[in-house]
């Protein structure tokens, strides 16, 4: 699996992407096993949060690099921040809610470089949009953390359209990505303007939730004819599903286990045809394209 760049001035991820959201109950040797399958499988690109795991999935992960250092260099770093949920580790917050202050991105990106034991990310997102999300303030400490090196490169995740673009008009340089949820069963990006954005901006989108969460349930009858022609399973066309629009979206996996990962990592080598691309998307849609 070949690097990609997520945009002409962003990095270069593979187009799969490892998600460990779900990690904070595994083991160190099983997060281990799954860094090291992800890796085999040419998959070299993590995506984090600093509140996965109630705030444990960047130390858990951060664990390995610690005990293996030569791994920093094989692979890239994604987290986010911005937002705050009452925790027994965060005891001074009583109310979720979303905090995009010059004085919360730098302490998180802080936190994230220590709790990672590495000295920069390769890409840092807004997690969600705050509606009290100053422009000027973000914008002045993205400049800040780039100029430090500890942040190579900068994006959202959750924005609209509109969102996007109003924070874009106030950086020096590119949001490369904008996280979102899309799969087949989530296929409003193709039509609310989300894909659109990307592809007038030169970037590419990242996908969370790519197989819809386990739930792209179809009859068997439906995928039967399609998983035979392509020698598929039915996760490696929902893949290969997305990776066909021209917007190059970078799925997240979010799975626990290595099998899974391996089972992904193969998507990237299916070509669906188009009227099978479209097919499928009559089946979600319960109809043919007007």
């Amino acid at each position: 699996m070949t690097l990609q760049p997520l945009h002409s001035k962003g990095p270069s991820f593979s187009r799969i992407i490892t998600g460990v959201w779900r990690w904070h109950t595994l083991s160190t040797e099983t997060v281990e096993r799954l860094i090291h399958t992800s890796l085999d499988e040419g998959i070299t690109t993590f995506d984090h949060a600093d509140i996965y795991g109630d705030h444990s999935c960047e130390e858990l992960f951060g664990n390995a690099l610690k005990k293996d250092a030569s791994l920093r260099e094989k692979i890239q770093l994604v987290t986010k921040c911005g937002i705050k949920f009452s925790s027994a580790k965060r005891p001074a917050t009583w109310v979720k809610h979303y905090d995009t202050s010059e004085e919360h991105i730098t302490w998180s990106v802080e936190n994230s470089l220590k709790m990672l034991h590495t000295d920069h990310l390769d890409l840092l997102l807004i997690h969600r949009p705050d509606p009290l999300l100053d422009p000027h303030e973000v914008s002045e400490t993205f400049v800040k953390l780039k100029a430090a090196g500890k942040v190579l490169h900068f994006g959202v995740s959750n924005f609209t359209p509109s969102q996007f673009e109003m924070l874009q008009h106030f950086l020096p340089f590119p949001l490369v990505t904008n996280q979102i949820e899309i799969s087949l069963s989530r296929i409003d990006p193709l039509f609310n303007g989300d894909l659109d954005l990307m592809l007038k901006h030169g970037a590419s989108a990242m996908a969370w939730s790519p197989l819809g969460g386990g739930k792209l349930h179809f009859e068997e009858r439906v995928w039967f004819a399609k998983t035979a022609k392509y020698n598929a399973s039915y996760s490696q066309l929902a893949l290969a599903w997305l990776l066909k629009h021209p917007s190059t979206i970078f799925p997240i996996l979010g799975t626990t286990k290595p099998e899974r990962i391996s089972e992904a990592a193969k998507s990237v080598d299916i070509n669906l045809d188009r009227q099978d691309w479209f097919e499928m998307l009559k089946w979600v849609m319960g109809r043919e394209v007007d």
